[in-house]
């Protein structure tokens, strides 16, 4: 390739860039003149936007481009200055013109010079009637006839369509410059921000492994320790049977080499400590900023859609609005990308059959024109989605007569369905309320493939509905694939995780609340009995032990389906990078992925669905175990509670592993906000705290204890970085029973004045 050749490459990239950011502006102002003729700003956001493409189309020679844009200026201007007023029509040839704007500028597309010179006279046409011509620059084509207003077909369910920037992304290094704020921005192939975002969390767990060389660092020290102990044993024994010069001499380098030896890792284990917390929060940043690169407002997903609705309400004949909340909500763009399928199908199903035309509406009291609102925003990690229509709604009666028909159930039971159950008929394949097939879907057709879509996107869709007065889509997806919040729990020793978004709730069920229906194990759970299974048995791992007699169940849902899960141990919430397993594994059976820990040890999360399936197997051929409902006699007495309050992960982490082997139970909290709530909630045996903290220091919190009369008599240890003085008169005035350093902590400091507060771990 030439040099002019690559200048005009980059060129025509650059138009097409350009055309894609101001064909957004032109399709979104244009929509909002519709409603509102006169806006000033939205008629001069139109007109620029028009002016800069045919500007930028004459630099790059793209001739059809100067002739559509110039038109549609003459027509922007018109309307500017009062010489015409803005009705359907118009906007109806602006937006066709907006759409071969795009066209023109894509190179795979093809525009040929008939169709260009149509439109142009459309639109002149449209300015003056009479003259059938308006003003031309000279190089524009001739005319001829006029194009019929274009809508675009419906497309089909199961084709791709316009991926959110599927393929590139687009970040903030040098390159191009746009309009939003002067940024300059970089296509970066979406492989390689994925690969980053993966080599970003592998660094995040990576920092983790230096606890376990600080802790390696502080057992040599206390070695140590007892070395010289026992040097100084041996010399008091050596002088009482008498000891020569030299011998004096070797034992007094010995104890010097020990105590420089000593000094040397105690300030290395104070370095390593630092370089320990900023490579972690150095790694959490580089994290939290590759995630934050995959996340793109909810808009993204929506400049195809308003157009959508507005131009196939008007081939139906149907005055529509749609209202949107949520535009900026940021969600990852791989969910953004499989959320357009299902979202266009639900927009086309309210359009068609969910809005009534005009003259119903009318007679029923309503409003000529129909309002379909779609609402995003976050929620627990979640992406929730409500689009909801004031037509007519479901027909009930005729969803139950149909399935009476499809002999989908007895006409007895199917008198005693709930509008609930009903409206789960409408997500069975091909399950549908038209009589005849048309272009575009009515409610219930291809609602099927709508939830598999979403489900395949680890989330969930509900339809609710009041008959006369619309109907409401409730999606909730996760905000991004690469991470997902989870509840880690141990099963025979190993960690698995179930996704937070399939978990009804966690409980301790004791033995006398489990209860055999047809040969089978419930408990009552909201109203209704849920099954009960051993996630032991569907992992195939050794069958959990609960020491206190109480079953630790997780209570999952997917769709109608729920069930008690029974495990060993709730370790607690946690938000982990998935890591997709090999893909020579296959299907690993009842597991979708996997993700490291802090600890950088493995977990295996869940495959719900999978998993429930698997359930309904062991039912079928009834090999499904039995959980032993024997209450089993604690082995041991209640052992004393702990809880560590402390800002920084690697003191918590050690001070928590500390006590757990000398056998105490220990809670832990990241502030003193934190840990307050924590000792108002539940029962503790000891305090241990740091001082400086955000939201709420240490002091406040021992200062906030002393004076509630339940807590008032809790004794409290503080163990600050702090080591004036000063600082440990402070912290003793103002209540705790023990003042312990950092900068000379060590395993056994701890553990002694443990003991010495509250003794063993046994009560």
């Amino acid at each position: 390739m030439t040099p002019d050749q690559m200048r005009d490459s980059s060129l025509l990239e650059l138009f097409s860039l350009e055309a894609e950011a101001q064909t957004q502006v032109l399709s979104a102002g244009l929509l909002a003149l519709e409603r509102n003729p006169t806006q000033a700003d939205q008629l001069e956001a139109c007109m620029r936007a028009a002016h800069s493409l045919k500007g930028a189309a004459r630099i790059v020679g793209v001739d059809a481009g100067v002739s559509v844009a110039h038109v549609m200026e003459d027509c922007l201007v018109s309307a500017q200055e009062g010489r015409l007023y803005l009705q359907a029509e118009h906007i109806d040839a602006l937006l066709h013109g907006t759409d071969l704007l795009m066209r023109i500028a894509t190179p795979s597309a093809k525009v040929g010079p008939q169709e260009i010179e149509a439109y142009v006279l459309r639109l002149q046409v449209l300015l003056d009637p009479a003259a059938g011509v308006a003003r031309t620059e000279p190089g524009l084509p001739s005319v001829a006839a006029p194009l019929e207003p274009v809508v675009p077909p419906p497309a089909p369910l199961d084709q791709d369509l316009t991926p959110v920037e599927a393929a590139s992304v687009e970040l903030t290094p040098p390159g191009r410059r746009v309009a939003e704020g002067g940024e300059r921005v970089l296509r970066v192939t979406a492989e390689r921000l994925n690969s980053l975002l993966d080599l970003s969390s592998k660094s995040l767990v990576e920092t983790q492994r230096i606890k376990p060389y600080l802790a390696s660092m502080q057992r040599a020290r206390r070695i140590q320790n007892k070395g010289l102990r026992a040097l100084d044993q041996l010399s008091d024994h050596l002088r009482s049977v008498g000891l020569s010069l030299e011998a004096e001499e070797a034992l007094a380098d010995a104890r010097r080499l020990l105590a420089e030896s000593q000094q040397m890792l105690t300030a290395q284990a104070v370095e390593l400590d630092e370089f320990g917390w900023q490579a972690s929060q150095r790694a959490q940043v580089l994290y939290d900023t590759a995630l934050a690169c995959r996340m793109r407002p909810f808009a993204d997903v929506l400049s195809g859609q308003v157009r959508m609705v507005r131009d196939l309400g008007r081939s139906l004949g149907k005055q529509i609005r749609l209202e949107i909340e949520g535009e900026k909500t940021q969600v990852d763009r791989d969910v953004l990308e499989k959320l357009e399928a299902p979202l266009t199908h639900l927009l086309r199903n309210a359009v068609d059959h969910g809005i009534e035309s005009p003259e119903l509406r009318v007679l029923a009291g309503k409003p000529a024109e129909g309002l379909i609102r779609l609402r995003a925003s976050h929620q627990a990690g979640l992406l929730v989605l409500q689009l909801s229509d004031d037509g007519a709604g479901v027909d009930l009666e005729r969803v139950r007569r149909s399935v009476i028909e499809r002999q989908l159930s007895p006409a007895e039971t199917a008198a005693q369905l709930s509008d609930e159950e009903l409206l789960s008929f409408l997500f069975l394949p091909g399950f549908s309320l038209r009589d005849k097939v048309t272009e575009v879907s009515g409610r219930g057709v291809g609602l099927d493939a709508v939830q598999h879509m979403v489900r395949q996107l680890r989330g969930a869709v509900v339809l609710e509905q009041t008959t006369g007065q619309g109907s409401r889509f409730h999606l909730e997806v996760p905000l991004t694939l690469s991470v997902v919040r989870s509840l880690v729990v141990e099963v025979g020793g190993e960690a698995y995780a179930f996704p937070l978004a399939h978990i009804e709730r966690m409980c301790d069920l004791a033995p006398e609340d489990i209860v055999q229906l047809e040969g089978r194990q419930h408990f009552w759970h909201e109203g209704r009995h849920v099954g009960l299974v051993a996630a032991s048995q569907l992992l195939q791992r050794p069958a959990s032990e609960h020491p206190d007699g109480n079953l630790k169940v997780v209570v999952i849902r997917e769709r109608e389906a729920v069930y008690g899960v029974e495990v060993e141990r709730f370790v607690g919430e946690r938000t982990l990078v998935v890591l997709p397993l090999d893909p020579r594994l296959g299907k690993v059976q009842d597991i979708s992925a996997g993700a490291l820990l802090d600890d950088g040890s493995a977990v295996l999360i869940v495959d719900v669905e999978d998993m429930l399936r698997s359930v309904d197997k062991l039912l079928d051929t009834g090999r499904l175990e039995r959980i032993d409902r024997r209450k089993r006699q604690a082995s041991e007495a209640v052992r004393k509670r702990v809880l560590v309050v402390d800002d920084s992960l690697t003191v918590r982490e050690l001070q928590r592993k500390l006590l757990l082997n000398r056998g105490y139970e220990v809670a832990v909290a990241v502030d003193g906000m934190d840990g307050w709530n924590a000792l108002r909630g539940e029962d503790f045996d000891l305090l241990i705290t740091d001082i400086d903290m955000p939201r709420m220091d240490g002091i406040e919190l021992v200062t906030l204890l002393r004076k509630d009369a339940r807590l008032q008599s809790l004794p409290v240890m503080v163990v600050s970085y702090k080591d004036r003085e000063e600082d440990r008169r402070r912290g003793l005035d103002a209540g705790a029973d023990y003042y312990l350093a950092k900068a000379s902590f060590h395993d056994d400091a701890l553990l002694d004045a443990v003991v010495e507060l509250i003794g063993g771990a046994q009560g």
